[in-house]
This record gives structure tokens, sequence and C-alpha cells, in this order.
């Protein structure tokens, strides 16, 4: 039987604050277990909820950016359950007023483009994180109240290459927005996808199993893939779909059954009553949505309009905000943008990989790659010897000082090269015979005799355009 797939996905994400989305204890990624925490995180009786402003100003942010319809009337809920990790015994949320509602991501798979429509993005706290083991749990409190967004599709993905695009595309648009780090591998934006099948040609949705807490984009679409042959040969079977939570296991390459669920849970929400209604200015909520930094599909088209790149080379600068950023600073110095961002992209993002490192943690600045790139254009150095003189960029230093210190400038003078090209090809009578033979490798031969007896400072297009011109004279 034919199946179409339907999936629909979850994304949590943590907003990039200082202090706790209630509380005023500090957010800190790797701190010491339990040391970023405070009477409010760990629900000592007496104690009341403070809203953080500047997690409402970037859950605003990423709700404009998703086209998102803004609620003003900010208003939490309790979602009550009793989780070890949740030491209050209940979650502050926004069930009935989420800050946005409505919204879509424009995705492309396979060269096509689609909307996947969003059906709301709300605020919401944090859990406490657990470590199992053989003697029992341990529980760190650090991340309990961090600030989160949880944003909800509606199922209008068919595939797990939609699913994966998905949540990269979101996962873009979030890091340039600078709302939150969207780390996966720390934890940072998590993803809990709901898949089911259907035969297709029908519109009645089948039973649904969830896959929580998928850590990479990868494995979004390995788990998405597994699953829909799982749940086909059941079907195919004729078996029965049963509404489960599953994990997906790296290791077996398989999605593993966590829990079963007999209905919906009754998490028996109601207003929050420590944390009162919050009319928002609408001045403040139009000031944010005005002022977003720019998103990846806009800069991508500037790059390709106003530095005429290729797509594949703005996709590349723009999947990495802090090479686009330097791209960005370096064409206010050049207008060699195809160099530029050969530069960038290769030989720049090449030295960040092998070393480990963030463009902050090197030397190089825009203006110094910039004034190295306009001397192999005015021919002042090769691009052999540009790649030398890179090496001194990293560190720091001025291309032009460089140069001078390691007597690299380019030969370029008419009268001086053809002294020299003379003299090469006075030594090397056999190479004029072979040219005229038509061996063309006789050009390349005296080109390098030229660099020789130059000590590598002859400009080579120079001289293989002077040497084809004496040749021609003998």
């Amino acid at each position: 039987m034919n199946y179409e797939t339907v999936i629909g996905i979850e994304i949590h994400c943590e907003l990039k604050t200082k202090t706790k989305m209630f509380s005023g204890a500090p957010v800190s990624f790797g701190a010491l277990a339990n040391s970023c925490v405070n009477e409010i995180d760990l629900g000592h009786p007496g104690t009341l909820p403070c809203v953080n402003k500047e997690a409402v100003r970037l859950a605003i942010m990423a709700a404009s950016a998703l086209h998102c319809e803004i609620d003003p009337l900010v208003m939490f809920d309790r979602k009550n359950y009793y989780y070890s990790d949740l030491p209050k015994g209940f979650q502050i949320t926004q069930q009935f007023h989420p800050i946005g509602s409505g919204g879509y991501v424009d995705i492309e798979v396979d060269q096509l483009q689609k909307r996947i429509h969003l059906e709301r993005m709300h605020m919401e706290e944090d859990t406490a994180k657990q470590f199992h083991n053989e003697e029992g749990t341990l529980i760190d409190f650090n991340r309990a109240g961090t600030p989160l967004v949880e944003i909800v599709s509606k199922a209008d993905m068919r595939s797990g290459k939609e699913a994966a695009a998905y949540v990269e595309k979101l996962r873009s648009i979030l890091y340039y927005l600078g709302v939150s780090d969207v780390k996966m591998e720390e934890g940072s934006m998590r993803c809990d996808v709901n898949i089911s099948l259907r035969e297709a040609g029908t519109s009645a949705y089948g039973v649904k199993t969830e896959i929580k807490n998928l850590n990479s984009i990868a494995n979004v679409q390995k788990a998405v893939e597994f699953e829909v042959q799982r749940q086909s040969a059941i079907l195919d079977q004729g078996g029965v779909i049963i509404q489960e939570t599953r994990r997906y296991d790296e290791a077996l390459k398989e999605t593993v059954s966590m829990r079963k669920k007999e209905g919906d849970v009754d998490y028996k929400y109601f207003p929050e009553p420590n944390i009162p209604p919050i009319r928002l200015d609408a001045a403040w909520i139009e000031e944010i949505a005005a002022n977003l930094p720019e998103l990846p599909d806009a800069r991508k088209a500037r790059y390709q309009k106003e530095y005429a790149l290729s797509e594949y080379d703005a996709g590349v600068l723009v999947a990495n905000r802090e090479l686009a950023q330097f791209f960005d600073a370096l064409c206010k110095y050049t207008k060699e943008y195809k160099a530029a961002a050969n530069w960038t992209i290769v030989e720049l993002n090449a030295v960040l990989n092998k070393e480990n490192k963030t463009l902050a943690e090197l030397s190089c600045e825009p203006k110094h790659l910039a004034a190295m790139i306009e001397m192999v254009k005015a021919g002042e150095i090769s691009s052999k010897q540009a790649k030398s003189v890179f090496e001194e960029i990293l560190r720091g230093k001025d291309p032009k000082q460089v140069v001078a210190e390691k007597g690299m400038k380019q030969m370029s003078d008419t009268g001086a090269l053809l002294a020299i090209i003379q003299a090469v090809l006075d030594q090397n009578p056999q190479s004029i015979i072979d040219f005229k033979n038509g061996k063309d490798r006789a050009v390349g031969f005296l080109v390098g005799q030229v660099m020789k007896a130059s000590k590598g400072t002859a400009n080579p297009a120079l001289s293989n355009q002077l040497i084809k011109q004496e040749l021609a004279k003998r």
C-alpha cells in the first residue's frame, strides 16, 4: 500500500538571556552543578516569579521574524504535573495566550520551495537536567527556569528531508536573530518530531508517534526515515500503530520505545495566579519588529545581487554568520567580491576548521586581507605569494609590511622582465625550437625559468605574455 507521511515538529529553544525566565539566577552552560540556582528556581515556599523583560523582547523578535501575529497581552499559565526536574510541581508556560500565533517558514528541498505553516510560539521555563546511573539519579538545577520558546509547526512536512530542512532553516533564522545560540549538542535547541502515516489520497490522520529530543539535524532526517519504514512494515502486515513516545538511538540507527500513551494527558492548565496579565506597549512591539537584523534569505539574495556571487558561494557564506559578517566587512575595502568570497570561504574557513577557532580568536583584519587581494589584482604579488602573505595576515600583520620585509614585491616592470626573458631564451634554444614545432609546454617551461631567474618575483601572467611575443620574433 502507498502511504503519505505526515510530520509536525515542536522545537524548544533556549533564549540568550543573562538571567532566568522568572528569577535573577544567572544562565550559564557548563557551570558547576547547582551553582546557578536560587530559591525561586527551587520552588521554595513564599517565593514569587518575576517576568524577564529581555526574554519577552527576544521572543517578540523571533515571533516577528517567523511572521507570527504578536499578542500584546502577555499571560502565563500553570501546567500541572509532577516531574522530578520541576521542583515546584508545575511548569509556568503560555497555554491560552501564546506570544505568537500563526506564521510560517519557507524551506527548499530538491530545488523546490515549500511553505511550512506554524501553529504557535509560546514562552515557558526549562526544566532541570537529570543524570541517570546504576546507583540512582543526580539532578542539576542550573537549567531549571532558563527562558524557552516552544515553536509548534503544523503537520505540513511529508519527508525526512523536509523535516531536516525545516529544522535547519528555523535554526538559521534564530541564529541570525541572536535570540539563541541554537547549539543542539548543548541542548539549547531541542527537537521533538510527531510522525504518522496515512493511505495516500486520504485526509484523516493516522496514529502518531513522537520522537523526543533529537540532537542534530542529521538525526532528524534519519529518525523520520527509520520511523516511516517501521510504521509502513507494521501497517503492511495488518498491525496497528501504537501511540507512544520514542527516542532515536544513534548506535542502533533506529527509534526505540520510551513509553506508551493511552491518551492525551490532562495537565489541568489554569492562569498563573502569581503573574498578573501584562499589556505590552504597541510602540515597543513595532520598534522590535522594525529593527530585526538582516535574515539569511535576505542576505543571500543581497550577495547574489550586489556582489554577483553564485548561489553556492552566497549559501556557504550565509550558513556561517561569523564568516558572512567578516565578508561584509571585507567588501568595504575592496570591490574584488569574487576573490574576497574565495579567500573567506576557502582559505579562512579552512584555518578556522583546522585550528578549531573562531574569527574572534584570530588576528585577521578585513582591511589587511582586502589590501592583499588588491595587491594580487595590481600584480604586485602572485597568487602563490599571496598564500604566504595570508599566513602573516592571520597573525595581525599588514600585507604591505610583509611583502616589504620578505622582498616579495612582484616584478611587473616590462623593461626589467624583457632583460631576464632575453637571457632565458638565449640559454634555452631547444625550447624555442620546441615552440616553433607546436609544443606549447615550452612556454610553461620558459616561464618557470624566468621565475627562477627572478627568484620568484616576476609577474607570471606578464612573463607569459612577453615570452610569447619574443618567441614570435625569433
